[in-house]
């Protein structure tokens, strides 16, 4: 029976009037008149069945009614520890949910187990009340007073039960409180993560629109964003399907996804701008160096006019692959043009990185000619410069060597010693060399001995002593 059944029926029980005392007064009242023997048998003649249980009868019936009017009370004091049961399993449920929905801990999953033991007992408890009321009309005319003492009891005993049921439960939920309070910190933090995920999501979509009225497309945006459909589907579900713990998961990490397809949307107008002028740029420079590289060949010519092939002959092929670098660039940079246009960024960006890698080797190339050519003038108009500046940094790590020493360390000592030798050496071969030495490989060696001199002075200053 459902509790709506049960508070009709125990809304019906009410207290039958009293009749108990009706046959007090003529009881008395026969008592007082009784007359003797002889004339009382006349009378019983007269009045058969004048006193052959009218008086006990009456007795008997209030008897009953007062049973009747006990069990009465016991039935709704049993259908009030009913409805106060019913209201704190309800009360406890409410916190079970809020627990299976945020805490997924091992002592929220005991609560749980818990609270369904507890359910069973309650259910055991509440059957047997319903059953014991539906057992017992107390309005039947036809109650006798055994059965309605028996109600009274039955009623009494399963009100002991539903009300010991209570207590358990309300013990149960006192113990709630610490799961509780964490769970509802869960709570608490839900529905501003998702409010903030779907500003998140409002916001990306408001960037990408502004994108598109700026000319461009965002595919790969636009894509980005649609894959968040079914997370914000599953968001809108809510944490009643989904758990507490899953959808504030999903509200942080939509907030994330979809701020940075707000910001990358925000940057595409900045980032088409920088594009643009550095593919500008690249042009200019890659004609400029063009123009750069045809001039190796005459500084080439120079070379081999004025010096011995062997310095010049590394840069035999220096045109040639400046040329070819400038037309690889320009290609590249046809290619980045129409990365750009199609707003491939990607792939805009990546060649014209690939340029800027080509024209800075051009510019190396190019370089290379014209300094080579410029430091051959150089030596070859005074050798003695550099070889005074290449003796005074070997004589600058001598005196480093022995400062603080009268005898210097052998690992400082043996390097700068060959380096000196390996200056004569070079010193020597110019000399011989007549009127068309080979001043590059003179050049290479006395960089050779500043390079020893440097090393041996990097170690002096970093060895403590």
């Amino acid at each position: 029976m459902t509790q709506t059944a049960q508070s009709a029926r125990a809304a019906r029980s009410t207290t039958a009037p009293e009749h108990g005392h009706r046959g007090g007064p003529a009881r008395r009242l026969a008592t007082a008149v009784l007359p003797p023997l002889p004339l009382l048998a006349a009378v019983a003649l007269v009045l058969p069945g004048a006193f052959t249980g009218g008086g006990t009868r009456r007795w008997g019936r209030g008897r009953v009614e007062d049973l009747r009017s006990l069990a009465q009370g016991a039935k709704h004091a049993a259908a009030e520890a009913f409805y106060q049961l019913d209201t704190a399993q309800r009360e406890v449920r409410i916190s079970i949910e809020t627990l299976t929905a945020a805490d997924d801990s091992p002592q929220g999953a005991r609560a749980v187990a818990e609270f369904s033991a507890l359910g069973e007992r309650i259910d055991q408890v509440s059957h047997r009340y319903i059953t014991t009321v539906d057992a017992h009309d107390l309005d039947s005319p036809q109650l006798d007073a055994a059965t309605a003492g028996r109600a009274q009891q039955e009623l009494s005993q399963v009100r002991e039960e539903m009300e010991r049921a209570r207590g358990d439960l309300e013990r149960f939920a006192s113990g709630l409180a610490p799961l509780l309070q964490r769970a509802e910190q869960q709570l608490a933090r839900l529905t501003p993560a998702v409010e903030q995920a779907r500003k998140s999501l409002l916001a990306a979509t408001q960037a990408l629109d502004a994108a598109r009225d700026a000319g461009l497309a965002a595919d790969e945006l636009a894509a980005s964003l649609a894959a968040l459909g079914p997370e914000l589907r599953m968001l809108n579900e809510g944490a009643a399907r989904h758990g507490v713990r899953d959808t504030l998961h999903r509200a942080e990490q939509l907030h994330r996804q979809a701020g940075a397809i707000r910001a990358e949307a925000a940057e595409l107008p900045r980032r088409a701008g920088e594009i643009d002028r550095r593919l500008t740029s690249l042009r200019t420079r890659a004609e400029a160096i063009s123009t750069r590289a045809g001039q190796v060949e005459p500084v080439l010519s120079e070379l081999r006019r004025r010096f011995s092939a062997a310095c010049w002959q590394d840069l035999q092929r220096v045109p040639e692959q400046a040329a070819e670098s400038v037309r690889r660039a320009q290609d590249t940079l046809r290619e980045a043009q129409r990365a750009r246009d199609t707003q491939r960024w990607p792939d805009a960006q990546a060649r014209i990185a690939t340029v800027q890698e080509l024209l800075a080797r051009t510019d190396e190339l190019v370089d290379m000619a014209g300094e080579r050519l410029r430091r051959l003038n150089e030596v070859s108009f005074d050798p003695q410069n550099e070889i005074e500046r290449t003796r005074f940094a070997v004589r600058d790590a001598q005196r480093l060597a022995m400062t603080g020493r009268s005898v210097p360390d052998p690992r400082h000592a043996q390097p700068l010693d060959g380096a000196v030798e390996r200056l004569d050496a070079a010193i020597a071969a110019l000399e011989r060399g007549g009127r068309n030495p080979d001043y590059w490989r003179f050049l290479c060696e006395t960089q050779a001995v500043r390079d020893i001199a440097a090393r041996v002075v990097e170690d002096i200053r970093a060895t403590p002593r």
